[in-house]
């Protein structure tokens, strides 16, 4: 029976393979079903969730409402923490499919699936390369690799989190990664590039007439431009720019240099890629906009975008996020989990130490270590930093699929050796069984801690102030029971296939109850959450628009929401303690101001300490932990209110 479906599932990607309106159509299927199930699904059914995402859907209503392009606003203060790519791609959503959830979160899912689905041609250009290197045909090998490493980019909790919110973080890692991979594209779609090793005669003239042609062609007028990849990568790093600032650059310029540091081909691969050309491009296409908004707003932006959100971000603890210097192994294990626990194998397994090896393939082959180097020098770079968010490794997260799905492609190789550890044609040396069986039994530790954890989950997570039996909701929802279970069967299934020896399977496992998590589990909980946390902001922001006064001032007392600003298009003044409150009102009251009350919006407890009398506000409505009400002018003209 094992046989029959090894050898059905053979003959199933031979005639994928031989047919090439078949092999489009099943992997465009594929890539639609991932896609859709990680990116697409209830992409826009939740609200907008504070603190962050507001500030950009609100920033870019404000640009598709007045027209002003070049700068920034939110709620009447210009807003530089961020350049204008993700403004634009989410005010032309706007006008699309109008102003809502799904158009905020829209750009996040169109950049994480063009990422995917570059990757996933990617690979499947080098297992190619790689199979007419070594005179074989493997299908089987290349689309269940492509096939995997899709999916692993796609559905891990880093990439799900960003690809569905609405803020510039997956828009750079999109544009990033996909530079660096066009990059690798144009740098192994170079033939003749073997530095070391033998080579016979029939190759030699080959190459020497490959040498004559491309000396040729350099004499022509379009040998000045780089070449597709190339071209690709200089927009890319351009729309990389536009979206983070300089970080958009100097990552891919600090990858892509260490690279071809090691493998000895500086000059050689800047001269091909026309660097002076492509820097041409990339300021063309990036400098505008920042010439625009510095000319606008001079040294505010320069000191503020430059100085606080760049600089002092890398060099300070910014808003208190700091960590210590372990964190980021933190992030990588928890943000890339199920699959993280086997990212030191596929490492080891590269044996990027040995130069002359991998300075002695040809350039298609050196993907694995290209990979590593985007992995190490992202993680590396971001350690170094002292500002630490979870957010900022992001963009390793698909070298680390890449690195993983790399892993496995030696296991979906030829029917009679898959089930054992297969000498593998591959440019790296085959992994040893003892180390895929430590990394396996690791997966079934990790699985087990995992869903011990979310069983206990309540006894883990701290307090939410905006809903107060979080804890008992929680447990009453019954999530972290069938989280639990998820996880515990996938680490029997794994034990199991690891006693079997079945290794390739074990990947699949973890990928199937990683799906189940996402339906069973993140997106119930995600449903709770709003529910309980964001609803009733939204539900306060209707209410003011009906109750709210023309030019009547909203303010918000304790807490700070920026949902409220997008959902109820009005200005909001945030004030933090209750007598800042009283004192503010007392003013406004002196100043005899039309109309003669404000609109207050205030945690209920923030509330209570403003010791105000019942007839000197009245209650418009109460939803979660929030209180709305109105206090008129003439109430608290000659109040003497003590709050101390």
């Amino acid at each position: 029976m094992k046989l029959s479906v090894k050898h059905t599932v053979d003959r199933w990607f031979n005639k994928i393979a031989k047919n090439p309106a078949l092999s489009v159509t099943v992997s465009i299927l594929w890539l639609m079903v991932v896609g859709w199930v990680a990116f697409g699904w209830n992409l826009g059914n939740t609200g907008l969730i504070d603190e962050t995402e507001p500030l950009f859907a609100e920033a870019s209503r404000q640009m598709f409402v007045t027209g002003d392009w070049i700068t920034p606003f939110f709620n009447g203060d210009t807003r530089f923490d961020k350049p204008a790519l993700i403004y634009w791609c989410q005010a032309i959503a706007y006008h699309i499919i109008g102003v809502n959830e799904w158009a905020v979160r829209l750009p996040s899912a169109i950049a994480a699936f063009g990422l995917v689905c570059l990757a996933f041609y990617t690979i499947q250009w080098y297992l190619a390369k790689q199979d007419e290197l070594e005179e074989v045909s493997s299908p089987t090998r290349r689309y269940l690799t492509s096939f995997i490493a899709a999916a692993l980019m796609a559905l891990n909790p880093e990439t799900i989190i960003w690809a569905r919110t609405g803020v510039s973080d997956m828009l750079l890692t999109g544009c990033m990664a996909s530079a660096l991979l066009c990059f690798f594209l144009g740098y192994a779609g170079k033939e003749g590039s073997r530095e070391q090793g033998s080579s016979g005669a029939g190759e030699q003239g080959s190459r020497g007439a490959e040498l004559i042609i491309t000396n040729a062609q350099s004499l022509m007028p379009h040998a000045l431009f780089p070449n597709k990849w190339y071209l690709a990568f200089y927009v890319l790093i351009a729309g990389a720019i536009l979206t983070k600032g300089p970080v958009g650059i100097v990552l891919p310029g600090l990858i892509v240099a260490a690279f071809l540091l090691y493998v000895g081909k500086v000059r050689e691969v800047l001269r091909e890629m026309h660097l002076l050309v492509g820097i041409l491009i990339i300021l063309a296409l990036s400098v505008p906009w920042y010439a625009l908004v510095i000319w606008r707003n001079g040294w505010n932006y320069i000191n503020s975008f430059f100085g606080y959100h760049n600089l002092e971000r890398f060099t300070e603890v910014v808003n208190g996020h700091s960590a210590p210097w372990y964190f980021y192994f933190l992030v990588v294990l928890l943000g890339f989990a199920p699959y993280s626990v086997y990212l030191p194998a596929s490492i080891i397994r590269l044996k990027f130490w040995q130069r002359s090896h991998w300075r002695s393939l040809e350039r298609f082959q050196q993907f694995g270590l290209f990979a590593w180097f985007w992995f190490a020098s992202i993680f590396a770079f971001f350690t170094i930093a002292v500002t630490k968010l979870p957010s900022y490794v992001l963009p390793l997260m698909p070298a680390a699929a890449i690195l993983v799905a790399l892993l496995w492609s030696d296991l979906f190789s030829d029917p009679k050796t898959r089930q054992t550890i297969p000498v593998s044609p591959s440019p790296t040396p085959s992994i040893s069984a003892s180390l895929l069986r430590m990394s396996g039994w690791v997966n079934v530790v990790f699985l087990s801690v995992l869903a011990t954890a979310l069983l206990n989950i309540t006894h883990i997570l701290g307090t939410d102030p905006a809903i107060s039996n979080f804890h008992e909701l929680i447990e009453q929802s019954g999530l972290p029971v069938i989280a639990g279970i998820i996880w515990l069967v996938c680490a029997v299934l794994v034990a199991g296939l690891l006693l079997s020896r079945r290794w390739n399977y074990i990947i699949s496992i973890n990928l199937i109850g990683f799906v189940a998590f996402i339906i069973f589990v993140l997106t119930p909980a995600s449903f709770f959450i709003d529910r309980e946390r964001q609803l009733p902001l939204r539900e306060l922001s209707a209410v003011i628009l009906e109750a709210k006064q023309p030019n009547e001032e909203l303010i918000m007392l304790g807490f700070k929401k920026p949902s409220v600003v997008f959902y109820s298009h009005i200005h909001v003044n945030y004030l933090k303690f209750p007598k800042e409150a009283v004192e503010h009102i007392k003013n406004q009251a002196a100043k005899g101001l039309k109309p003669s009350s404000v609109l207050l919006l205030a945690e209920q407890k923030k509330f209570l300490q403003m010791d105000l009398q019942p007839d000197d506000y009245k209650n418009l409505s109460t939803k979660g932990a929030y209180n709305l009400v109105r206090v008129p002018f003439k109430k608290m003209k000659n109040e003497k209110i003590d709050i101390s």
